[in-house]
């Protein structure tokens, strides 16, 4: 008759046990280097980086349900300039959606109506904010839909652009009819 000796088994539970500590404090480590952080680098608890990873998380599915709003929108408002087409020069249209210091803007103007981008743009860089992506797709024969996603460093300055913006094509509609 055999005699198990205790001491190989626990020995083994604490091997185990030791190795998925280990693969663990890995895994968060992982994580937490996938979380952009606000703070300085001080050392950060595990509990208040677990916390920190759910709240990003959770602002990148609000985020992403945000844009997919505005995309929808900005479909919304191609749709529309395809069913009201004008002959000659086109009467710019801008759609803009604040998302915290971001910006995402819908330019529909003109064919012939590339200076209206060329001033957006412009307006932009005179107030510091960096175009993350710029698109544009012919609709038409006399339409161009342009889309522009800005970040800008402050909700403020995102206010600020949307109204010169805004005042711009307005000016530019208005010119336009005269």
């Amino acid at each position: 008759m055999e005699i198990n000796n205790p001491n190989p088994s626990k020995m083994d539970r604490k091997f185990i046990e030791r190795n998925r500590r280990i693969q663990m404090k890995a895994l968060y480590s992982k994580l937490n280097s996938l979380v952009p952080h606000h703070s300085s680098r001080e050392a950060i608890s595990l509990p208040d980086q677990l916390d920190e990873a759910t709240n990003y998380i959770k602002r990148l599915k609000a985020n992403l349900e945000r844009m997919k709003e505005m995309k929808d929108g900005l479909r919304g408002l191609e749709e529309r300039g395809n069913t009201s087409r004008s002959y000659g020069s086109k009467s710019p249209q801008i759609q803009i959606q604040e998302i915290g210091s971001s910006l995402a803007i819908a330019l529909n103007t003109g064919f012939n109506s590339q200076f209206i981008f060329n001033e957006t743009i412009r307006i932009v860089h005179e107030e510091r904010a960096e175009v993350v992506n710029a698109n544009f797709s012919v609709v038409d024969d006399d339409t161009v839909f342009h889309t522009i996603h800005l970040k800008t460093g402050e909700p403020s300055t995102a206010a600020r652009i949307s109204q010169r913006l805004n005042k711009f094509v307005h000016d530019a509609d208005a010119s336009n009819k005269y």
